[in-house]
């Protein structure tokens, strides 16, 4: 089993040549939010620009939309009707993820789930677009609820999964609470091998594993036990595969730079550390 360890990032923060042009290093597309949560794409957004996206679009039902562009100037944020994400959405999430693939020349990402809600409706519409999309995605949070009731969508996609402890079980039916780490990578591999996709099982070391190797991340603490650092994750790894990174690599990575950033704002602020917080913290981390 790899431990993931800082030269990671060396292979992949490389110097920018001279003529970089913008999209060269990533547009990543944000599908998340609803009329409750509104902050969760905002804050996968956010640090997608943090690790070296060059643009980031969320797209959401209108109120979420509104509020996460408020977050700050640099997040555009494209208005679904409505307060839910829905069926009738699908066509505009396949022209806008078209879209972007043309306009980046291919570089090009997806992070989907973040605050869509668990109704129905919205469940069965994650579903369809994760069936007929074509982009490297981060299935994330409610996504990964969505996807338990039909995981062969993303067989054969570039996909990264990132589920916590009881959205494992969910996923797959294994309740691995209580194994070790190296019982839990055992498990973790088969079930990624069947998924055809890459697995972050997050936790105090996160076991990611794309059914062939497996890796252990040992970033982190306690104090990220705490809203919203697990769409910092998605954000970041969602910016890693829009980059070109591939899933397995860009999934330890993400996972270093999260942990990372967290356990080194937590010297400082202990339990006053919000995925803000970790957030204004990954410049320290990549540098």
């Amino acid at each position: 089993m790899i431990e993931v360890k800082k030269d990671i990032l060396k292979t992949i923060y490389l110097p920018r040549p001279q003529e970089a042009k913008k999209y060269d290093f990533g547009l990543l597309l944000v599908i998340g939010g609803s009329q409750f949560y509104s902050g969760s794409p905002a804050l996968s957004a956010l640090a997608a620009f943090r690790s070296g996206c060059d643009m980031v679009r969320i797209i959401a039902p209108k109120r979420a939309a509104d509020i996460a562009a408020s977050f700050s100037p640099i997040l555009a944020a494209y208005p679904l009707e409505g307060d839910w994400l829905e069926k009738k959405h699908l066509s505009t999430l396949l022209s806008l993820a078209e879209s972007a693939r043309e306009v980046s020349r291919g570089k090009t990402a997806i992070v989907i789930g973040g605050g869509l809600g668990r109704s129905e409706m919205t469940q069965s519409a994650i579903v369809d677009f994760l069936s007929e999309n074509t982009l490297p995605a981060v299935i994330d949070a409610d996504a990964i609820h969505a996807l338990a009731k039909n995981p062969v969508v993303i067989k054969g996609e570039r996909s990264i999964v990132t589920p916590n402890l009881f959205e494992f079980r969910l996923l797959t039916g294994r309740d691995v609470q209580n194994l070790s780490d190296e019982d839990k990578a055992q498990v973790v591999q088969a079930e990624a091998l069947k998924l055809q996709a890459t697995i972050v099982l997050k936790g105090r070391n996160d076991i990611i594993s794309d059914g062939k190797e497996v890796a252990i991340n040992k970033t982190g603490g306690p104090y990220l036990a705490k809203g919203g650092t697990g769409d910092s994750l998605a954000g970041i790894a969602g910016a890693l595969l829009a980059r070109g990174v591939e899933p397995f690599l860009a999934a330890q990575a993400a996972a270093y730079i999260n942990g990372l950033a967290g356990e080194t704002v937590a010297k400082k602020i202990g339990e006053s550390l919000t995925a803000i917080d970790l957030i204004e913290t990954i410049p320290e981390v990549i540098r």
